[in-house]
């Protein structure tokens, strides 16, 4: 089962997970928590009296709470299995979603960095050195997610300026936090491999090279550059128009 993780520290606001917030606000109550912790220590789909029983309110009570915590995906629901009961129907039984929730801020996106790494170490018996595998591991990443956008939004041929637009927009979800300097270049002022960046700067930075100019491949943004430009606290990569 996922589990909640927060990481509060100094950000901008923007391209936030608005569900994921709102799921953490839902625990912002002593019930709700309690029974969410209960749902969980369970392992299995618990009713309405045994959730109101585990935080001793009245069932009614519990329902209302626990119908909160389902319309802020940290449950989800079903019906009790067994033969229905002669009056009335099956009970309502809750358990936790599988998947995490998190916000962090600034966005840290270290599980795509973990998986890159973890292919390229799976890959390194082939007789491709760690580090090639690594970085060819994140160019098909950046590749296969320009490729993605290309076919969702169809934006036709790019010319430079829209084609950091174009990626202004992705960017932004994935937590680089890209700032427009100028009609011609992006500057990203957060990087989401942050504070591993900092320990191995050559390897990450060259991750996140590969990563951005896979992109903008898959993205066929041919005019636009990944080029690096290292930054205090920030990414050490920016996009530029190509000469």
């Amino acid at each position: 089962m996922g589990d909640i993780v927060v990481y509060v520290t100094v950000s901008d606001p923007d391209g936030l997970d608005v569900p994921a917030i709102a799921a953490v606000s839902a625990l912002d109550d002593d019930l709700r928590r309690g029974m969410y912790a209960y749902a969980r220590r369970a392992r299995r789909p618990v009713t309405r009296d045994e959730a109101a029983a585990a935080v001793g309110i009245s069932r009614k009570l519990a329902a209302f709470h626990l119908d909160k915590l389902v319309a802020a995906g940290l449950l989800k629901f079903g019906y009790a299995a067994g033969p229905v009961a002669k009056v009335g129907r099956k009970p309502k039984v809750y358990e936790p979603v599988e998947e995490s929730i998190q916000v962090q801020l600034p966005a840290r996106r270290h599980e795509i960095l973990a998986s890159i790494l973890t292919e390229a170490v799976l890959a390194e018996g082939s007789g491709e050195p760690a580090r090639d595998a690594v970085l060819r591991v994140a160019g098909e990443r950046g590749l296969a997610l320009g490729e993605d956008e290309r076919a969702r939004t169809r934006p036709g041929r790019l010319g430079a300026e829209r084609a950091l637009t174009v990626a202004e927009g992705v960017l932004r979800r994935y937590g680089f936090e890209p700032s427009r300097d100028t009609r011609t270049c992006v500057r990203l002022r957060n990087c989401p491999f942050h504070p591993l960046a900092a320990e191995a700067p050559e390897l990450v930075c060259g991750i996140n090279q590969a990563f951005l100019a896979g992109f903008l491949t898959g993205v066929r943004a041919g005019s636009v550059e990944a080029v690096l430009a290292p930054g205090a606290a920030e990414c050490c990569v920016e996009l530029r128009q190509t000469r």
